[in-house]
């Protein structure tokens, strides 16, 4: 048969693998399994300054109408 002396001839190619340099984190059971159980980081506190600042103008506001008032 014409077109497949490719077959009687040469036989079939070897593949050979190709070298893996990285390894692959979710190839890893045991680096998967700790992945998954490690617990959250919590998030940072809330800074505490805006609350101050807000209370401290409210304090000034506060102040500023009693004495308003009161010299009124």
């Amino acid at each position: 048969m014409p077109g497949t002396a490719w077959l009687h001839g040469y036989g079939f190619a070897m593949v050979v693998r190709m070298s893996d340099n990285s390894v692959d984190p979710s190839g890893n059971t045991e680096a998967f399994r700790a992945f998954t159980q490690s617990s959250p980081q919590e998030p940072a506190p809330a800074s505490k300054t805006p609350l101050i600042i807000g209370a401290a103008v409210v304090a000034v506001v506060l102040i500023a109408v009693i004495a308003w008032l009161a010299i009124g």
